[in-house]
């Protein structure tokens, strides 16, 4: 028995437990030196180096203005206006360089890693956030509209500059653009699907018929829809096909494992490559900035003739993002919503800067997974499908767009003509549909635009929150019933053979864990 004790302390000594209760040592200095206040230089210094990316990056936009402002008075052409936003281009290319490999592989992985049921259920939670917070957001915009009346008293100066209707696309059905929808879940070809997409347009088709009693001829022209592919990333497809693919990897059990594997080193070299992008991104986030100011023909005009409209928009996300996207959160985590919140200003800044919530996905994920504690299970499985379904910003757009056209042509709304603009606003957003628009008008949705960016990632960002906040609550309850039945159920006739070290490395821990015992002692003496 003394024997087994002795060597049971020598397993301490080598694995070093027998100095858990002694005081670390780091770097050769005692805790006496280690425990020095530091100094304000030094705290200052440290809090800089920690957060210099978000320092950079919120600097960058601020610059961006003040250099777009400076720079307008040097009445610049458009191919002048080209080479000075060269920077934030490339910044925009690198991002949208990396979307593909990113959102295939981290929903593959991502997929492959989470249970079937799992899966179902964080993406029904998924759903259930995003359909809630984008009604939300739709009802900001109609309540904001209806305050400010952003259609009133407006409408002769903003009729002079909305007269070109050119570059407006044609409108389409309600039944194709489902359709659509559905055609572009299921994509034909998975390579075309990496830069275009199924859209529905329409061609007049002339028919006669003639009646043969009366000798009369009727023309009818028929509006007959066309599928054409249109340039621009299905990235819808590209989600579903990786979301089915991973799991029937998953399915497949150890067949599969290799390439499961393959994938998740794919998606952390991926991760390496945005970390390197990051840092370019303060210096194209300020060129971004910069050029797009200098590209609006008159600002005065441009806040004299839409002023309240912008406002309107600008204050319902505000309300939105400073407001009502934390007090959820808060409710539901009881945990600091702006301390989650701050840690995502990096990913702001840049959804400001490249107005693209695709572009953004990538700082986003890193942003969450580093400064959130967000696991990359959560992130790299949820923010993806965010990006396309979450639209919270281009919902409450949408609202007061048509709150505000109503306003400006006189037509008075009533309660079911504004639940279906709710209706219609939050399904239109899924997958970002654009607004059509011409002349100021346009000016208007470049400001505006950045701030639905803003609130649609800031909305992606809090669903990976309170998903990994369900995930961890759902696990921890599982893990202690776990653990009481394995105490429960444990019988030392019923284990199985172990090896000596095995054995001592097991009593090892229950020492660790219960400390010594009295009785034990006095049989070794």
């Amino acid at each position: 028995m003394a024997e087994e004790k002795i060597s049971i302390e020598d397993v301490k000594t080598s694995n070093g437990e027998a100095h858990l209760n002694e005081p670390t040592m780091a770097n050769g200095l005692s805790d006496h030196k280690r425990s020095e206040p530091e100094t304000k230089g030094q705290k200052l210094k440290r809090f800089v180096m920690a957060n210099l990316l978000v320092i950079l990056t919120v600097s960058a936009v601020i610059v961006g203005v003040f250099i777009g402002l400076g720079v307008r008075s040097a009445g610049l052409n458009r191919t002048q206006i080209l080479y000075f936003g060269f920077p934030g281009e490339l910044l925009i290319r690198l991002l949208k360089m990396i979307i593909i490999p990113l959102v295939v592989c981290s929903l593959v992985s991502g997929a492959a890693s989470l249970d079937p049921k799992a899966l179902g259920k964080l993406g029904g939670w998924a759903m259930l956030f995003f359909l809630v917070t984008t009604l939300i957001s739709s009802a900001i915009g109609v309540i904001m509209a209806f305050i400010i009346k952003p259609g009133y008293s407006e409408g002769k100066k903003l009729t002079q500059f909305t007269q070109d209707d050119s570059g407006v696309p044609e409108s389409k059905e309600v039944i194709d653009s489902f359709l659509d929808l559905i055609r572009n879940i299921f994509p034909s070809n998975l390579v075309a699907a990496a830069f275009q997409s199924y859209a529905t347009g329409y061609k007049f088709k002339n028919t006669t018929s003639s009646n043969g009693s009366t000798n009369l001829t009727s023309f009818t022209v028929e509006k007959v829809p066309v599928g054409t592919e249109v340039d621009g990333m299905n990235i819808l497809g590209l989600i579903v096909f990786a979301m089915a693919f991973g799991v029937a990897l998953r399915k497949l059990g150890e067949e599969g494992e290799i390439l499961i594997k393959f994938f998740n080193s794919f998606n952390e070299a991926t991760m390496v490559l945005v970390s390197w992008i990051m840092w370019y991104a303060p210096l194209g986030i300020m060129f971004l900035v910069a050029a797009k100011i200098v590209e609006m023909e008159d600002v005065g005009m441009l806040f004299a003739s839409l002023g309240k409209y912008i406002a309107c928009c600008v204050i319902g996300h505000a309300v939105h993002g400073l407001l009502v996207l934390p007090a959820i959160y808060f409710v539901i985590t009881r945990k600091n919503p702006y301390t989650f919140l701050a840690g995502l200003v990096t990913a702001l800044a840049t959804a400001f800067g490249t107005s693209s919530s695709s572009a953004t996905l990538p700082l986003m994920m890193k942003c969450v997974e580093e400064n959130n504690g967000v696991s990359k299970h959560i992130s790299r499985f949820i923010l993806p499908i965010g990006a396309t379904v979450n639209m919270d910003g281009a919902a409450c757009f949408q609202c007061v767009a048509a709150v505000f056209i109503a306003q400006l042509n006189g037509i008075p709304l009533d309660f079911v003509q504004v639940i279906t603009i709710l209706v219609t606003a939050t399904a239109s957003s899924v997958g970002a549909a654009g607004i059509p628009a011409g002349g100021v008008l346009t000016l208007a949705i470049i400001l505006d635009d950045r701030t639905c960016t803003v609130i649609n990632v800031e909305g992606d960002a809090y669903g990976a929150g309170l998903l990994q906040f369900f995930v961890d609550r759902t696990s921890s309850k599982e893990g202690a019933e776990l653990s009481k039945v394995r105490v429960e159920e444990e019988d030392p006739a019923s284990r199985p053979e172990s090896s000596p070290l095995i054995s001592k490395q097991g009593n090892l821990e229950m020492e660790v864990v219960a400390g010594p015992k009295p009785c034990e002692k006095e049989s070794v003496m």
